[in-house]
């Protein structure tokens, strides 16, 4: 167990669960660093363990995807298709042995996976699967097996559970997801009002999230309703989606797609281990080479996405972001404000 015993997700199914079905969980008696993590899944060596996705995605851009974009032959061998499956496969094996070397169930949820480390995960037929729910349906709505997964799904709905797509957008398909479970909370504590916003009329309740199901019921979550943005000509723009390609830079540690003046602007918060052996301090200045790599990203991101996803600038934070216990960003601190204020302000 690495994750806060508080958020619902650690508790339930990281302690509750396993404790009712009689199994055994290891707790760490610090934080769960990797000078602490490692000799502990050595020593542990567990079968099942759950993390969110910053965990794996750290893992794939500073261990995988740098490797094999170090250098124009690895480039070279990354880029077909045969080849990067096969390099995927054998990183996989060592990841395995990292983890242990028995482990049969890694369980991903609390906030959205990046693209590129699912299909890494997937194709190195490592044993993971995605779960997805809120605290309010304590937690789980839908998920699947480490056997069944599909690239960008979370799966079915859990047993039990309904789930059903509200206001849909004949074009999309999508539309917000609301699920009937036993599970699901009575209501926020002595807040009528908020409580009724957040159920339909027929007792269904709110997630707050865009989705679409797949023909057999597999569901896709596009994003938080609340975070999309609208084009100038109407069109639904989900900066997750361009978040993900963003992360995928093997100089971007973290970033949050706001809009500004009608423009997508990304706040970047870049990867001090890749900057460094990027740059060669003999040669250039740094900070007007850090200037060209943001037009980098900028091209990089925009050769990416659809026409009207595509970011007009980057924009450097020196600090990390703000983040849960679960390792989220608190959006909020950097959405509202403008773009070129000092990160300071954001924290406050």
């Amino acid at each position: 167990s690495v994750l806060p015993l508080a958020h619902t997700y650690e508790c339930s199914i990281g302690m509750i669960y396993p404790f009712s079905m009689g199994a055994r969980v290891v707790y760490l008696d610090r934080p769960p660093t990797a000078s602490v993590l490692m000799p502990t899944l050595a020593e542990v060596r567990p079968s099942v363990m759950l993390i969110v996705p910053l965990i794996i995605e750290k893992i794939y851009r500073h261990q995988i995807l740098a490797k094999f974009t170090s250098n124009g032959f690895w480039r070279a061998l990354y880029k077909i298709d045969f080849m990067r499956r096969y390099l995927h496969r054998v990183a996989g094996k060592k990841l395995m042995k990292v983890f242990g070397g028995r482990l049969r169930f890694l369980g991903i949820g609390g906030a959205k996976l990046d693209g590129g480390a699912e299909k890494f995960l997937l194709e190195a037929r490592f044993p993971y699967a995605i779960g997805y729910g809120l605290t309010e349906t304590a937690p789980l709505l839908a998920g699947a097996a480490p056997s069944q997964v599909r690239l960008g799904s979370t799966g079915p709905a859990a047993p039990g559970v309904e789930l059903r797509l509200e206001n849909v957008n004949p074009e999309t398909r999508q539309g917000e997801i609301v699920a009937k479970t036993p599970s699901a909370m009575i209501g926020y504590y002595k807040n009528p009002d908020a409580t009724k916003e957040v159920f339909t009329e027929d007792g269904w309740f709110r997630t707050g999230d865009l989705g679409e199901f797949s023909a057999d019921g597999w569901l896709y979550i596009k994003g938080r309703l609340k975070n999309m943005i609208v084009g100038p000509s109407g069109e639904n723009i989900y900066p997750e989606d361009i978040e993900s390609v963003l992360n995928s830079h093997v100089c971007v540690a973290d970033s949050v797609v706001t809009e500004h003046e009608g423009r997508l602007v990304a706040l970047v918060h870049f990867n001090t281990d890749a900057l460094e052996a990027k740059f060669d301090g003999w040669k250039e200045d740094f900070e007007n080479w850090k200037e060209n790599l943001k037009k980098e990203v900028v091209d990089y991101v925009n050769s990416k996405v659809n026409r009207f996803s595509r970011i007009s600038e980057v924009v450097e934070e020196k600090q990390e972001f703000v983040k849960t216990p679960t390792q989220k960003i608190r959006r909020f601190l950097y959405t509202k404000r403008n773009p070129h204020q000092k990160h300071e302000m954001s924290k406050r």
